[in-house]
């Protein structure tokens, strides 16, 4: 008797196809750092680099041209630099900035002008600059350690002198009352009143910069989610609504 015909099924459904490419444009006046990002770039299965650019003038028509998910974008170029450029291109595709320059200056105008991420040359793996790329095409920002030193260095820059007093003895036989000449931190002056954890404080200074959301996250290496939930909490506790409001009050000027 012969058995009866059955229409063998797979256990599993068909694997997901595999997700196309990210397609990138490199923009670099150096012709040994853009032929080495398109032979790294374009010989894996997740990336490819479908232009690249002399500079901003040439990044911006190849992203009109192309409309990559991603620009990787030098600083320093000929004509048309990358700072220049930026403003233009974020209208296109989110842009990485993949440079040797992490001055402090040039690091905050970049983020403030919208770049998802600042890639400092030498500071990553290959694995670490694909990661990043997928991540600013997701708008997750990504900053390497030289750039992230930048912002800290501005942050610093900015904020007020506070004189330490000369006559105060820490040692720890000293007597209580001794502690009591030391002078106020920003944590314990005026802004103790508005009870902002020490995060808190450290985002409410970074909004009285101007920075955005996505900057914000990326100096703190936390997820512009995150940013926003604690701009949430930093609102009720300054009684605002705004982000101008709270940087009045935070700055007192309000």
């Amino acid at each position: 008797m012969r058995p009866p015909h059955s229409t063998s099924r797979p256990d599993f459904p068909p694997p997901a196809p595999a997700p196309a490419p990210l397609r990138l444009l490199v923009a670099d006046d150096n012709p040994v750092v853009r032929a080495g990002l398109t032979a790294l770039l374009s010989g894996r299965a997740d990336t490819t680099v479908v232009a690249e650019a002399r500079d901003g003038r040439e990044a911006y028509e190849a992203a009109l041209r192309h409309r990559p998910d991603v620009v990787l974008l030098d600083v320093r170029m000929p004509g048309v630099d990358g700072i220049s450029a930026l403003p233009h291109l974020v209208r296109l595709a989110p842009v990485m900035m993949l440079t040797y320059s992490h001055e402090t200056e040039t690091v905050r105008e970049a983020l403030r002008l919208g770049a998802g991420g600042y890639l400092v040359h030498g500071e990553f793996t290959t694995e670490q600059l694909v990661r990043a790329v997928r991540d600013v095409r997701e708008g997750r920002p990504h900053v390497t350690p030289g750039a992230a030193r930048a912002l800290l260095t501005s942050l610093r820059e900015d904020a007020p002198a506070h004189s330490a007093p000369n006559d105060v003895d820490l040692r720890p036989n000293s007597a209580p009352s001794a502690l009591s000449q030391l002078q106020p931190s920003m944590g314990q002056s005026f802004r103790s009143r508005f009870r902002l954890s020490t995060r808190e404080a450290e985002i409410m200074d970074l909004i009285a910069s101007g920075m955005t959301n996505q900057q914000i996250a990326a100096a703190c290496f936390i997820s512009e989610k995150t940013v926003k939930n604690h701009i949430n909490h930093i609102f009720a506790k300054l009684h605002t609504t705004t982000r101008s409001q709270a940087a009045a009050k935070w700055l007192g000027v309000a």
